[in-house]
């Protein structure tokens, strides 16, 4: 029974920065991969970075070198660190988790945490 709690969005100017984390229970978190996705209005959610257990890191071309994933495994945390923030970043972002890279993510996705960059 995987909970995922993210938290941290809000309003913010183009040129912002907002730090989003996600506090999961119900895993070993700290042999999992985590990522962040997110979904913008009339849009498929999709992926927006990913860490590995051991803290390997990949983005999405969009927000490669603006967002940064980290993990807290002692606190069952990931964070992802939003600067330089577009009104293309405006989305309901969410994470999740898998085991492995073949494995499926999580089903029980959380309420999502609402990023709108706006002037």
């Amino acid at each position: 029974q995987v909970q995922l709690v993210e938290s941290g969005g809000g309003l913010v100017q183009p040129g912002g920065s907002l730090r989003l984390s996600c506090a999961a229970s119900g895993i070993v978190f700290n042999i999992y991969k985590m990522a962040w996705f997110r979904q913008a209005p009339g849009e498929q959610r999709d992926l927006v970075a990913r860490i590995s257990s051991s803290g390997s890191t990949i983005y999405a071309d969009s927000v490669k070198g603006r967002f940064t994933i980290s993990r807290d495994n002692a606190k069952n945390t990931v964070y992802l660190q939003m600067n330089s923030l577009k009104p293309e970043d405006t989305a309901v972002n969410y994470c999740n988790a898998r085991l492995w890279s073949s494995s499926p993510y999580m089903g029980n996705w959380g309420q999502g945490t609402q990023v709108t960059v706006s002037s």
